[in-house]
């Protein structure tokens, strides 16, 4: 009898009357088994259903996994703070299993010390690595040589496919872009127009952002009244001063029919304070993430929505994925996308209270 559906070793010998070594070697693939013998293991394995217990094969071989997280300072942008606690609580839940995260933390606006820490990472020979690769060619150069070397690397936050990760983990960034232009049509009908604004990036350097501006402009391009909605585009650059206030001054100053802004990062905060300040509540205004910042002028309606992109579930899933692969041998899906979350005043707190 096989009890509580859980099948052992010594449960298949039993029933092909042979030893538990002889099973043994034939699911593991072995020594010298008879071909008779093997055949008749394998039916009755599979005729009980039997699951590997990898976690307990993991436990055995008490072996280290280091894997090597390479995400942007928190202390320079707080959108980062979420991945990295995501990171975090994946490592606590998995060290029971030889599970080892380092961090190696780089400034998101200097894309040498990307590659200094890239570079630190290559010299680690880590048995995995986790990135976010916010600057697209500083990171394919990384990512050829950890392909040469043969260590799976899963991305998060950034989708970069033509190297082949192992997995990555966030948003489909075009499909999102896509559903801002949508949220933004609703309401306002033709003819109108729109501002895509770029806040404090190397947008040459940033293909996720790039992605969203086209799935947003590629919205617009099949409606029906196509010619009568005009999309702007803009690259706003040093959010915290006054230059910001100056750079948005002379864009509106001559596109002054604007009827809703949608802000491709986590920085609509940003958009909205300005709002504020020219008293300009006409404009719609769509973002990203739920930051405190943003969080604020959600509640006082200066932010319309909110897409929530997850980022500490994008840190989580990234070490579970490798971790899956790494320790417990298991095919890994190579893209798990995230939901597109619609965040508003009325349903944020139940996104504020979810753990992942």
């Amino acid at each position: 009898m096989v009890e509580k559906g859980i099948v052992r070793i010594k449960d298949i010998a039993k029933k092909a009357e042979v030893s538990t070594g002889t099973v043994d070697r034939v699911l593991h693939n072995r020594g010298r088994v008879a071909e008779e013998v093997r055949l008749k293991v394998l039916e009755i394995a599979k005729e009980l259903n039997y699951q590997p217990n990898l976690i307990a094969r993991t436990l055995v071989t008490n072996r280290l996994f280091n894997i090597a997280a390479l995400i942007p300072d928190p202390a320079k942008d707080s959108y980062w703070q979420a991945p990295k606690t995501g990171i975090e609580k994946a490592e606590s839940e998995l060290m029971q299993y030889g599970v080892r995260v380092k961090q190696f933390i780089f400034d998101p606006v200097n894309s040498g010390s990307f590659g200094n820490k890239a570079l630190e990472i290559s010299e680690m020979a880590p048995d995995a690595i986790l990135v976010a690769p916010i600057f697209y060619r500083e990171s394919i150069a990384y990512f050829k040589q950890w392909k040469e070397a043969g260590i799976p690397f899963a991305l998060f936050n950034t989708h970069i496919p033509d190297y082949e990760p192992l997995l990555y983990i966030g948003q489909d960034s075009y499909q999102s872009g896509f559903l801002a232009a949508k949220l933004l049509h609703y309401g306002n009908p033709a003819p109108a127009n729109f501002l895509v604004a770029h806040i404090d990036v190397d947008l040459a350097n940033s293909s996720h952002l790039v992605n969203k501006e086209q799935g947003f402009i590629d919205y617009f391009a099949q409606q029906a009244s196509k010619n009568d909605y005009q999309i702007q585009q803009v690259n706003l650059q040093n959010s915290g001063d006054g230059f910001f206030i100056d750079q948005l001054d002379r864009f509106l100053s001559v596109h002054t029919n604007i009827k809703g802004i949608f802000v491709t990062n986590s920085k609509a905060h940003t958009i909205a304070q300005y709002l504020e300040l020219r008293n300009m509540k006409h404009i719609r205004l769509i973002g990203y993430d739920l930051m405190e910042k943003n969080l604020y002028f959600l509640n006082k309606n200066t932010i319309d929505f909110l897409i929530n992109q997850n980022p500490k579930g994008q840190g989580y899933w990234g070490i579970y994925g490798l971790t899956d692969q790494l320790v417990f041998k298991k095919t890994v899906n190579p893209i798990k996308y995230l939901p597109l979350d619609i965040i508003t005043k009325e349903n944020l707190h139940y996104y504020i209270e979810a753990d992942i």
